[in-house]
């Protein structure tokens, strides 16, 4: 017999969170040679690029969450209908699909780029921001509704789960508002070499990320825990 795909749904989705953590941890290792100031500039920059690319992979998996979390409640074999009303269609998922790749696109291209189009990244800042507060209000709907979205299991996990990635969503934010004056200062120590001021500006740049950063880790392991161990419902 083969896989139900549901299964494998599940399997994307574990796949995602593994790789948000793993890559996030690596930018957190990379950063630490990118403030090493006993480092030539040069090294500097190899660890820079590393940890760029690096950090690539975890822009991807918050993204293809989106998606894959609501693929995996259409297919929800507790129910994802209540009172004849279908909460996920094929459509919905289908249309959910497209603009995660809209929006996906737009997170790769503002990477590649370094934020250098203005209107790449006014449209994914304003993506980011619709998408916080939507998961926000059907996150306090799972959790507050008696059956939210026709599932009948009492799944308050799945609102903790939502809420929790919006904040993970919302700690990236506050990242990228902390790592602005980053590429000047950066920009300065390769053109004019190290000064207190410049190594100040780095520092007090990517450590002021920290904050978020372990908001983000906390939010990623405490969401697959609701996923997996599903505490209160009735299964």
């Amino acid at each position: 017999m083969g896989a139900h795909p549901h299964g494998w749904w599940i399997l994307l989705h574990l796949v995602l969170f593994v790789f948000w953590l793993g890559g996030d941890l690596g930018v957190y290792y990379s950063s630490r040679f990118v403030l090493d100031p006993e480092l030539a500039p040069s090294a500097r920059a190899t660890a820079l690029s590393i940890m760029s690319g690096l950090d690539l992979g975890p822009k991807v998996c918050l993204v293809l969450f989106l998606p894959s979390g609501l693929t995996l409640m259409a297919l929800e074999p507790h129910g994802a209908s209540l009172f004849g009303v279908d909460f996920f269609p094929w459509w919905l998922v289908a249309g959910v699909w497209v603009f995660a790749a809209i929006w996906l696109a737009l997170t790769v291209i503002q990477h590649r780029t370094h934020g250098r189009f203005a209107a790449v990244q006014a449209a994914d800042l304003g993506i980011r921001f619709a998408v916080v507060a939507g998961m926000a209000i059907a996150g306090a709907y799972a959790l507050f509704a008696a059956q939210p979205f026709g599932v009948t299991t009492n799944p308050k996990w799945l609102g903790g789960k939502i809420l929790l990635y919006a904040a993970a969503i919302a700690a990236g934010l506050g990242i990228r508002m902390m790592l602005r004056p980053f590429g000047p200062a950066f920009g300065a120590l390769l053109a004019s070499g190290s000064t207190d001021t410049v190594e100040r500006t780095l520092r007090r740049s990517v450590d002021g990320c920290l904050p978020y950063v372990w908001t983000i880790w906390a939010s990623v392991l405490a969401a697959a825990a609701l996923g997996v161990l599903k505490p209160a419902a009735r299964l």
